[in-house]
């Protein structure tokens, strides 16, 4: 079912009716939780071959952590302290640990009270579009091309692209305000894969069990042992993959391994699903033909080769950022984005900054001069496209 709470349905319904409120038109809302709306073409531009512009960004939060009754305040002129986000339950958040937030002292920051997501992750890029096509809207003096505005549903588990209509969102290109710290650009990201063993085994009484008993959980081991040590997310970075176990459950009879492969490139990506299968063979000929048994599911790939042939867009975004006063941090995503699968879908859709850090933890916050820059970039890219024709 998508969406797949229905408090984003519940959510959408207030979106959709605030896009109508600011003045924004063709104002949708599908059974599956996905808004689009538009803001029309100045009149001087009405006719003219202007490219459509996107903004995109989602509506759900990470269930990582509760996102209900969420409790923000601001804490106003940052000095650079541990910040204490519940004196009550002494949950704090530390500069040692999260030193990042040393780069915001002097500005006013939004945090949790400690028990639950901020949110920023992406209602921060909601809040950013939103207050963009309000602002242009009041402010008819700046021309602008036809602009469309997209809010998804289930991005955080994955599967926020699945029923996105790119047909009939109609843009050109499209940018994602899902990003974290201010600066962010990115239009590389992992090619991703799930990946699921199934290994059967062979129960007999303990005491009678010799050379008749293949306990599927010790062989469900020694298959994972044999992937390389170092190839994990806790000891990879940067453009590195690695293999990633999410999930462990088993008994004598069956036991399952649930997981998922990262890389970059391609070509290492395809290499990382063989060994997989590789090993799956080497544990078959050991125990027996169907000792194991694997599923491999392509989930989603590095937008990089979709967003080369269009360089210009990732250009755009950079001098947009140069001319608010934002210094462009051009970096791989390590994950996914609904602008990777869109990209595939024919809807170039790298992703900019909205703003927030520690996404996904209930130590995430929002500088809001980040808040207030992601907003001012989408103003200068829809000026900037309107004056580069």
């Amino acid at each position: 079912m998508t969406p797949s709470t229905p408090g984003q349905m519940e959510f959408a319904r207030y979106l959709a009716d605030e896009l109508k409120q600011i003045g924004l038109t063709e104002v949708t809302l599908d059974k599956n939780g996905y808004i689009m709306a538009t803001l029309p073409a100045s009149r001087e531009f009405e006719d003219s071959k202007i490219p459509v512009i996107g903004f995109i960004a989602h509506m759900d939060t990470a269930p990582d952590a509760s996102g209900r009754n969420v409790k923000p305040r601001i804490v106003k002129a940052y000095d650079g302290r541990d910040i204490v986000l519940n004196e009550e339950e002494q949950i704090v958040l530390e500069t040692a640990k999260y030193p990042e937030i040393l780069h915001y002292q002097g500005q006013d920051i939004i945090v949790t009270n400690g028990k639950t997501l901020l949110g920023a992750d992406d209602k921060a890029g909601i809040a950013e579009i939103v207050t963009a096509m309000e602002y242009l809207v009041q402010h008819p003096e700046i021309k602008h091309g036809k602009i469309r505005v997209g809010f998804t549903p289930d991005e955080e588990i994955g599967q926020g692209a699945d029923h996105f209509d790119v047909k009939a969102f109609g843009a050109d290109f499209a940018y994602t305000m899902d990003g974290g710290a201010i600066g962010e650009l990115e239009f590389e990201n992992f090619n991703a894969a799930s990946c699921k063993i199934r290994v059967h085994g062979v129960n007999v009484h303990p005491g009678s069990a010799y050379h008749k008993m293949q306990n599927s959980m010790r062989i469900a081991y020694q298959l994972a042992v044999m992937l390389p040590r170092w190839e994990t997310p806790e000891h990879t970075q940067g453009y590195e993959g690695f293999y990633h176990l999410i999930g462990m459950s088993g008994t004598v009879e069956e036991t399952t391994l649930s997981y998922i492969i990262r890389d970059h490139d391609r070509h290492r990506f395809e290499s990382r699903k063989r060994e997989m299968e590789h090993l799956v063979r080497k544990v078959n000929r050991e125990y027996g033909e169907g000792t194991a048994e694997i599923e491999l599911r392509d989930q989603y790939y590095n937008m990089r080769e979709k967003i080369e042939p269009v360089m210009h867009i990732i250009n755009l975004a950079e001098e947009a950022m140069k001319a608010v006063g934002v210094t462009p941090v051009v970096k791989p995503i390590r994950g996914g984005t609904d602008g990777a699968r869109l990209s595939f879908e024919g809807l170039p859709c790298p992703n900019i900054f909205a703003g927030g850090e520690n996404f996904h933890s209930r130590y995430e916050y929002l500088p809001i001069r980040s808040l207030e820059a992601a907003r001012d970039v989408v103003l200068e890219i829809v000026k900037k496209v309107a004056t580069q024709r």
